[in-house]
């Protein structure tokens, strides 16, 4: 069991200024690479919970849209929650899935980020996938992306993680707590920063050598080959 997920202003008077920036710098970095991306990887990975089906049916739309990615990933949640739904293929195709091949459900439960980003790194070596796009509630997803940049990064992996927030207003309630994500951002931040000194998440250093290493072996897919001069 990890941080609350709804904290207050008042729980974070340990922190210092020093790790507020580097937190508000690891989240900037994230969240402005370019989503477009998204379009020429490889493989698409949806990470559930929370009750929030948006991530689901996004990721499907974006899977059915796009025949150029081989692989989908979804990554399986938490049976303790109470809005857990069995993550099976006749689910997903009542969400809208008509491409099933290709299509890969994690089945065992994950009870938390860290067991999911494993199960994705698991399914990126044995697959041999050379990008993704990581598709996750916007409040959530820079702490996945650094979760699965850890889990890739320990098996000694380095490939394309490119974020593609799914399109929901911040102020949908999350069916699981009622929260909205400006409830849940200071949460996020928090387990970000008690993660870090567990070495559960990438660490801004280790963000910023990978984003160094994407940018400079992988302009091409970021921006577009016709514009890398």
């Amino acid at each position: 069991m990890g941080p609350a997920r709804v904290v207050r202003a008042e729980d974070f008077a340990g922190c210092t200024a020093g790790q507020f920036l580097e937190l508000l710098k690891t989240l900037t970095v994230i969240l402005t690479l370019p989503q477009s991306a998204a379009d020429h990887v490889e493989a698409l990975v949806v990470v559930t919970g929370q009750g929030e089906e948006w991530r689901l049916t996004h990721a499907i739309r974006t899977w059915e849209a796009n025949p150029k990615l081989r692989h989908l990933l979804v990554a399986n949640g938490n049976p303790a929650e109470r809005t857990y739904a069995e993550l099976t293929l006749d689910h997903l195709r009542s969400l809208g899935l008509r491409r099933a091949e290709g299509v890969h459900v994690q089945a065992e439960p994950a009870p938390n980020t860290g067991l999911q980003a494993a199960w994705v790194a698991d399914q990126v070596q044995a697959r041999g996938i050379t990008s993704l796009a990581l598709t996750v509630s916007p409040y959530h997803l820079a702490r996945v992306y650094l979760t699965v940049l850890k889990a890739v990064t320990r098996r000694g992996m380095r490939l394309p993680i490119i974020p593609l927030p799914v399109a929901v207003s911040p102020d949908t309630p999350v069916p699981e707590t009622g929260a909205t994500a400006y409830d849940l951002v200071p949460g996020e931040a928090g387990r970000i920063l008690a993660y870090l000194d567990e070495g559960w998440v990438a660490t801004p250093a280790e963000l910023q050598e990978y984003l160094r290493w994407l940018w400079s072996r992988h302009r091409d897919l970021l921006v577009g080959p016709d514009r890398t001069r």
